[in-house]
């Protein structure tokens, strides 16, 4: 059966735009493109060890069996969420199939009609959707730029000041609240936030900060507890999104925040009540991983890497096509569709598993060759792809 028209010519101008996804054949590159920063995904000891664990705690069934609301909330899931929470600090950790699920469940149902959401431009597309569904009104400032993020805390609290002084909130209207929102690491960038500024500012307007730490995760922190842990603001922060699917090298996602809010996610977001949960095996996996992250030689590794891949930027002169970070992620800017696949292209060739990441997923004029460093990279294979980035190029 044909597509519809519409549809139809949708494809056909993603593929004259040279823009067309799709699904990549699994190649045995030297891995510059996964999200698998600490090779847990092919970990065999966390492999051995889940299964360990489900056999000798007797678990033996293979699905969930329904939602978490009616029979899909087995005991895996209260040990993995009290053991998460601790690891990060917070009152309270609640799981979701994905970070995908996690974000979309939350910004769609915590910010109320009329709440202010003001995040970041290069949030997640997760975000961003979650944010179309919420009845909130929201609007974006200016990459890490916190002096425009200001100006919008301001407006936005002077005219919560109007409403006071012009009509006194009853039992049914409630002063709106203002919703900051960013990542600690920044997907297409690899960039951090000034996580410090934000708290000071939210502080400052009486906003609630949320954080979305998904590619922080097994990267930042003496144990990989991300960017808002290593630096000690845990407890400045309203909400913190964990992703398991990158440092992690699992599947599902942590809410961590206060019991008040697991509660009201529990019942108002749809995305964690209207599907079946995570399979025990899954659960089980998560937690061994988390039990891994005690173990940092995986992590100094990734750090050492992040380093020296830093450093060979700079002797090789390439360092200006980058964009800065100190993260697993590597971004170099080289505009134009056509002309980033066919460096990728070039690379991969090559050997070397290098994306190249198009518009639209990013601007037109800002897409790029993203690097994405693991602790399994060696020195020499860091050093040859950029070599052969430095002769494409230049």
């Amino acid at each position: 059966m044909k597509i519809p028209n519409a549809l139809q010519h949708k494809l056909i101008l993603r593929s004259e735009t040279n823009a067309l996804r799709k699904l990549p054949v699994p190649t045995n590159g030297i891995d510059f493109s996964s999200n698998d920063y600490l090779g847990f995904a092919k970990n065999e000891e966390i492999f051995d060890a889940t299964h360990q664990y489900l056999v000798d705690n007797n678990i033996k069934i293979n699905g969930a069996t329904g939602s978490r609301l009616i029979s899909g909330n087995h005991n895996l899931y209260t040990i993995t969420e009290n053991y998460i929470a601790e690891f990060h600090q917070s009152e309270t950790a609640l799981i979701f199939n994905s970070g995908y699920d996690a974000n979309v469940g939350f910004f769609s149902a915590v910010p109320q009609r009329n709440d202010i959401i003001l995040y970041d431009e290069l949030c997640h597309a997760s975000i961003r959707d979650g944010i179309q569904m919420s009845h909130a009104k929201a609007y974006k400032f200016q990459h890490n730029d916190y002096e425009d993020l200001e100006a919008l805390l301001s407006k936005f609290q002077t005219s919560h000041s109007e409403l006071v002084e012009g009509q006194l909130p009853t039992s049914s209207s409630q002063l709106p609240t203002i919703y900051i929102v960013t990542e600690s690491v920044f997907s297409m960038d690899g960039d951090a936030p000034n996580m410090e500024t934000l708290v000071q500012l939210s502080e400052k307007h009486n906003a609630l900060l949320v954080v979305d730490e998904a590619h922080a995760l097994g990267v930042f922190g003496e144990k990989g507890e991300g960017l808002v842990q290593s630096q000690n603001l845990q407890d400045k922060i309203f909400a913190r999104i964990m992703t398991f699917g990158k440092g992690l090298g699992c599947h599902g996602a942590a809410i961590l925040g206060s019991a008040s809010l697991k509660e009201y996610l529990v019942n108002f977001a749809r995305s964690f009540i209207y599907t079946t949960g995570l399979s025990p095996h899954s659960v089980a996996t998560i937690l061994v991983a988390y039990q891994n992250l005690n173990d940092s030689s995986e992590l100094q590794k990734l750090k050492q890497n992040i380093n020296f891949f830093n450093q060979q930027k700079q002797l090789l002169g390439i360092k200006p096509l980058f964009v800065y970070s100190k993260s697993a992620i590597h971004s170099a800017i080289i505009p134009g569709n056509e002309k980033v696949k066919h460096i990728a292209s070039q690379l991969q060739d090559k050997g070397f598993e290098v994306k190249a990441i198009l518009s639209p997923t990013v601007p037109e004029g800002q897409e790029r060759l993203r690097f994405c460093l693991h602790s399994y990279n060696t020195e020499k294979e860091m050093q040859e792809v950029l070599t052969e980035l430095s002769n494409l190029v230049f």
